[in-house]
């Protein structure tokens, strides 16, 4: 009988080389489930200008060195909140194994370290799995305010 060995995930920062693969992974998850909007286009062809210049950071999960998911912690105007977690996807062949809880793991200490006290991110009720995962890592559902996304009908914070 062979065992099945999960491989080792390494989250790195972003580097302009995983550009591609930033937008890629997103923009699958998007598709499969709604449909890009300005924001999307906007956050993901630039991800440099409209996430890291304003101060927020992106986190990429390799798996032999082969980028197999991604999200960022985008800066903030909510009240309370430094950051979003946003822009989190995983490909589809590497689900299962762990990687969307390391990234918000190493999300929500990077956004500690930063300063923040508190972690909005907006979602959709359909991602039921995606939303388990939030809820046990301490996210709660909070009255929303205006998002730039028509698919968001939740949003949730956490406090650090």
């Amino acid at each position: 009988m062979q065992s099945e060995v999960t491989p080792k995930i390494r989250i790195v920062p972003y580097e302009a080389h995983y550009a591609q693969a930033f937008y890629k992974i997103n923009k699958v998850w998007i598709d499969r489930y709604f449909k890009m909007e300005p924001k999307d286009y906007e956050t993901l062809e630039h991800p440099e200008e409209s996430i890291i210049k304003p101060g927020g950071t992106i986190l990429i999960a390799l798996i032999n060195e082969i980028p197999a998911g991604v999200c960022a912690l985008i800066p903030s105007d909510r009240s309370g909140c430094k950051f979003e977690l946003a822009k989190m996807g995983v490909d589809e062949a590497y689900r299962g194994i762990g990687i969307g809880r390391h990234l918000c793991n190493r999300a929500l200490e990077t956004a500690k370290k930063m300063g923040a006290r508190k972690v909005y991110l907006e979602s959709n009720t359909i991602l039921e799995p995606t939303l388990k995962l939030y809820r046990s890592l301490g996210f709660v559902e909070v009255e929303g305010c205006a998002s730039p996304y028509s698919r968001s009908n939740i949003q949730m914070e956490a406090i650090l």
